[in-house]
């Protein structure tokens, strides 16, 4: 998603696939795609390997994954930056019928529904923009 909390690229997948995983599920439409994309930002993925290959995924405009995590040994709350926007953007989704619980059958329904819901929402924010 980018810095709005407009989905960029989404893929829905089995709870078995670990996050590092789903990244590059997530992360290899982009290659190719919005060039203007630098920084990639995560929170706690466990790496294995994956801001190397996110490094390696485009020969020009390279890519960088950066990681943010709580301080460790942190005992009081502390906003994480970015993170927030995440968060966000999953409340609106949740917004939606069919996206406030698991109906779907199918990953790629899913993935159609999630989109439907963002253009709904760009939408929206464009009416308005051209109503003021």
């Amino acid at each position: 998603m980018d810095a709005l909390g407009l989905i960029l690229s989404v893929v829905v997948h089995a709870a078995d696939i670990q996050d590092r995983d789903g990244a590059r599920l997530v992360l290899e439409p982009l290659r190719h795609r919005f060039l203007r994309l630098r920084l990639i930002v995560a929170d706690s993925i466990s790496n294995g390997g994956i801001a190397e290959w996110v490094a390696g995924l485009r020969a020009r405009s390279k890519l960088r994954l950066e990681i943010r995590a709580k301080e460790p040994g942190a005992e009081v709350f502390k906003v994480i930056p970015f993170r927030w926007r995440v968060e966000r953007t999953f409340a609106w989704l949740g917004r939606n019928r069919r996206l406030s619980k698991d109906y779907e059958a199918t990953t790629a329904s899913s993935e159609a529904f999630i989109k439907l819901a963002m253009i709904h929402l760009m939408a929206r924010r464009l009416a308005r923009k051209l109503s003021e």
